[in-house]
């Protein structure tokens, strides 16, 4: 179920349905309406869209996308913001659910948004993305298919969402680069003060002249443990050593993973669409004992699940990883589940904003 949020020109976004904020009548309006008319090619755009008629608010139709990069173009109009008492709410979340039937019915495997109202329409950007958010993610949770969404943020929309999504990361940032470089310049301490130790403890040890050598009753075995003589003959290993070694022991992560589930009473289609994870990927975690995954989807599976910061590093500890402070996506995990923001498609944002990659399946 990835859901990912961009900042672009939808106009230039490839999807398989783009959807436009149309004017109710069957003429071209402003903002993102006009734009994509003019990508589109306006005359047969407007062609198509006469034999439509006029759209209610809160209702969907569609066209086809001709010059766009996309098969249809899904026209929905939003509300206009009033004073929040005209059912302007209610309205704006049809947009979206009207639209994604639409693209099913279409057979989309994707589609696009813009922020609907939150331009001419006056729509207070920041609810317009919390309903945006919500619907979107409500709808394809629903889904059988699997739909790629994306919500594309410009001008005004942008810097709002930006203000809300960024609010407090890049001080939080700068105080975790801060801190790595503290434990980076303390252990290059410690590595000096360990070498200086290793350096002592040689200058004390005795030459090999002065070394005691094993008795003449000594047995081989013993013999070779002292000296390490002969090709064949091996120190017996430490006690529980087994069990730490690979494949002596069940997958940690796998075991841990599900235990979660199970004590959140989640069914597997609710985690990886949380995740934004394949049906696919999520099997392969199910299925096979000796699955290895990547930090990556760790991290996603952590934040579907609501993990605390404990809990998310212990995950990532039973997968081999680590939250690691110099990390830049690392920081960004950490500052949301600080925040308890559990919503994946805004991480995403965050992630994207700081040129790193996005969490799931993408």
């Amino acid at each position: 179920m990835p859901l990912q949020i961009i900042r672009n020109d939808i106009t230039r976004v490839r999807a398989d349905a783009i959807v436009n904020t149309a004017n109710p009548d069957p003429v071209v309006g402003g903002g993102t309406d006009s734009a994509i008319y003019k990508a589109a090619g306006e005359e047969k755009l407007l062609e198509a869209r006469r034999k439509i008629g006029p759209i209610e608010r809160g209702r969907a139709a569609w066209t086809p996308a001709f010059g766009l990069k996309a098969k249809y173009i899904i026209h929905t109009v939003g509300p206009a913001w009033i004073d929040g008492t005209r059912g302007e709410r209610e309205l704006l979340r049809s947009c979206y659910e009207k639209s994604l039937a639409l693209a099913e019915q279409l057979k989309c495997r994707s589609v696009a948004f813009p922020l609907i109202s939150s331009g001419v329409y006056g729509f207070p950007e920041s609810e317009a993305l919390t309903i945006a958010l919500s619907a979107i993610e409500q709808h394809l949770m629903g889904m059988e298919e699997e739909l790629r969404v994306t919500l594309v943020v410009f001008g005004s929309s942008a810097t709002a969402l930006s203000a809300r999504v960024m609010d407090g990361i890049e001080e939080y940032i700068g105080e975790a680069e801060v801190e790595a470089l503290r434990e980076e310049e303390y252990s290059r301490d410690r590595a000096a003060r360990e070498r200086r130790r290793m350096q002592n403890t040689m200058l004390q040890r005795p030459s090999k002249a002065s070394a005691p050598r094993p008795a003449a009753s000594a047995s081989f075995d013993t013999f070779g443990q002292l000296y390490g003589a002969g090709k064949t003959a091996k120190a017996p290993a430490a006690p529980g050593l087994e069990s730490y070694l690979p494949g002596k022991k069940t997958n940690a992560f796998r075991e841990r993973l599900f235990q979660i589930i199970d004590a959140r009473g989640l069914k597997d289609p609710e985690v990886y669409k949380r995740a934004y994870l394949s049906k696919q990927v999520f099997s392969k975690i199910r299925s096979k004992e000796d699955y290895k995954p990547s930090k990556n989807t760790v991290l996603a599976l952590g934040i579907a699940l609501k993990l605390s910061l404990p809990e998310m590093e212990d995950l990532l500890r039973q997968a081999g990883f680590a939250l690691a402070p110099g990390d830049l996506t690392d920081c960004i995990v950490r500052f949301y589940l600080d925040r308890e923001e559990y919503d994946l498609a805004v991480v995403n944002y965050a992630l994207y904003e700081h040129h790193c990659p996005p969490l799931g399946s993408f």
